[in-house]
């Protein structure tokens, strides 16, 4: 059994706007922020921030027009001058630029505040998401309030700080965001400069859990382990490694011993440590690494599906039951070192606590293994388009993508989970397919692929093909497109316009890979490209082959998908998103608009 904690002070945060219209009057931006609670003292933290108008063009009659930019505007605008254009390799000693981050530390006066938080790492090269995910969940589903930093964000930045389960609100992230930036922006200088954009990020999170008083925050890796933000940690309470492999090689190391070494960076003197079965390799270099910290590292199974006494996991895959049973024993470890959780109860191998059990079944992630209809075709026609999201970008998960989406498909009774606006947050609107008309239909499968030019497409190309052709899947036509978000810029500057002039040769690139791999595939399944459901309007491709085409913008390629739905009432398209989490996000901001 856990005892729950004692409700604790946490900050509220009020936001008055005062606004003018006239052209070149300032807006006053007022927060408020102060914390309530029985025999303590009031602490208020006031943010005054004016707001300005940009102007624009004048009129037909004359008159001025301007285009207010928002607080939340002008905080993202600021964030954004913290992205570097430098490239990711061999420009700056990366232990330097970690050793800079305690002195961030000490700027915004963390340092104490993050020595008493509760925190449970994780680092990994799959699965660090969705083992973040299931660990919060259950947590919050114990009835403790949690703290769950994440990245990358798909839509908007305010999904990597996640309280209790919901993204941060406005008012409070524009609150915080200030608090610290402000502080940088005054305390650096030309020898400590202003934090880049994760390194900023990471401190905010640390900021907000700490503020909001959490009494668990649930850290996830950016990149690699031993110089990432996150791990300015000294005394986390346990952390976890999810599966290993192949990503980031630039940085990371081209072996697994040494990715897995980068990891292992994450493992502090005597805290326990769990992982998930790794290749021999590199699971040589995690013990090596545990045995000198005299860190306790276990290995955990993947969770038996019958502990989940019939439900389903929230997070969709069979790989998904990697990370929830790594998410269990990270969990249960926290708990008994806490004081929450009775010894005996670790014991219990053969069942799981009911929190446990609604934790792992409710949670929910957004881009990994997630289906949407395109709402827009389905209220104009009696077929649909559906989108299968999964962000992954490394061969291993490019395989368990494949098989996800060759299972889905073929489910015809499966409850498709998918989303839409509601006042800028998202919520959960559930469509259940039954047998019938629908069923009938006949279905094509088409790929909408796009991926980092860092990644080797001979590796993850080949995999979802073969994984896909394993269980009966073949795609009709594969779409290259170019990235929609540009990456020196968050929010609504993110998204790019269309532009003739786009250069398209690493979308040449992916297709003449897939091309080359449809040529080669003679053993397999004769496919007929050339559908009557996807000869019409090719032409507005920027290059057409047999197999595939390349578009000169995600923008078009979607027309086109809707426009092939409009045009073939008896055919459902099923359209596989992946190689990218940028991808992933640019196709739910479309769809979603």
């Amino acid at each position: 059994m856990w005892v729950l904690p004692e409700a604790e002070a946490r900050p509220i945060i009020f936001t008055l706007s005062i606004s003018q219209s006239f052209l070149l009057i300032p807006t006053f931006h007022f927060s408020l922020c102060f914390t309530v609670h029985k025999k303590k003292t009031f602490f208020v933290l006031f943010d005054f921030r004016f707001q300005s108008t940009i102007p624009m063009a004048q009129g037909d009659n004359g008159s001025s027009k301007s285009s207010p930019v928002t607080p939340y505007e002008e905080a993202l605008d600021a964030l954004s001058s913290l992205i570097t254009r430098r490239t990711r390799v061999g420009d700056v000693n990366m232990g330097d630029r970690f050793n800079v981050l305690f002195e961030y530390v000490k700027m915004l006066d963390l340092e104490e505040a993050i020595s008493k938080m509760k925190i449970i790492h994780v680092a990994g090269t799959k699965g660090k998401g969705s083992t973040c995910t299931f660990t919060e969940s259950i947590l919050r589903n114990c009835g403790f309030r949690t703290g769950l930093f994440t990245s990358p964000h798909l839509i908007d930045i305010r999904e990597r700080f996640r309280i209790d389960g919901v993204e941060i609100c406005e008012e409070k992230f524009l609150a915080y965001f200030w608090w610290c930036y402000d502080r940088l922006k005054e305390k650096t200088n030309d020898n400590v400069p202003m934090p880049t954009f994760f390194h900023f990020l990471a401190l905010l999170a640390f900021k907000i859990f700490s503020a909001e008083q959490v009494d668990v925050s649930i850290m996830e890796v950016g990149l690699g382990g031993k110089y990432d933000a996150t791990n300015v940690v000294q005394t986390p309470i346990v952390c976890g490694i999810t599966s290993l492999g192949y990503d980031h090689m630039e940085i990371l190391g081209n072996t697994l011993g040494e990715i897995a070494g980068e990891k292992a960076g994450i493992f502090k003197h005597h805290i326990p440590a769990f992982t998930v079965p790794q290749p021999d390799e590199a699971m040589h270099v995690l013990e090596e690494k545990a045995s000198q910290l005299n860190v306790p590292i276990q290995v955990t199974p993947p969770l038996d599906v019958k502990l989940l006494n019939g439900l389903r996991l929230g997070l969709q895959g069979e790989h998904q039951y990697l990370n929830a049973g790594l998410a269990v024993a990270l969990c249960s470890t926290w708990l008994k070192k806490t004081g929450h959780l009775e010894d005996t109860c670790l014991e219990q191998i053969h069942t799981l606590p009911q929190q446990f059990i609604k934790g792992l079944a409710t949670a929910s992630m957004q881009g990994r293994a997630q289906i949407v209809i395109d709402q827009q075709t389905n209220k104009e026609t009696s077929n649909e388009l559906v989108f299968y999201l999964d962000g992954a970008h490394s061969p291993e998960s490019m395989e368990a993508c494949a098989r996800w989406f060759s299972i889905a498909i073929k489910d015809q009774d499966q409850t498709l989970f998918h989303q839409k606006p509601d006042n800028s947050k998202f919520s959960n609107e559930v469509v259940k397919m039954h047998h019938g008309e629908k069923a009938q239909q006949k279905s094509t499968q088409i790929l909408l692929f796009n991926c980092m030019s860092v990644r080797d497409p001979q590796l993850l190309l080949p995999r979802l093909m073969k994984t896909c052709a394993d269980n009966g899947v073949y795609f009709k036509k594969a779409l290259f497109v170019p990235g929609l978000s540009v990456y020196h810029k968050v929010g609504s500057h993110a998204l790019t316009q269309n532009d003739i002039n786009i250069d398209l040769s690493w979308q040449l690139t992916l297709q003449r890979v897939w091309e080359n791999l449809m040529q080669g595939n003679k053993a397999g399944r004769s496919i007929n490209a050339s559908s009557e459901e996807l000869k019409d309007d090719i032409e507005m491709s920027a290059s057409n082959s047999e197999h595939s085409a390349v578009f000169s913008s995600l923008p078009v390629a979607i027309k086109w998908l809707r426009d092939r739905v409009q045009q073939n009432h008896s055919t459902r398209f099923e359209v596989l998103v992946t190689g990218s989490l940028h991808l992933v996000g640019d196709v739910l901001k479309l769809v979603k608009r």
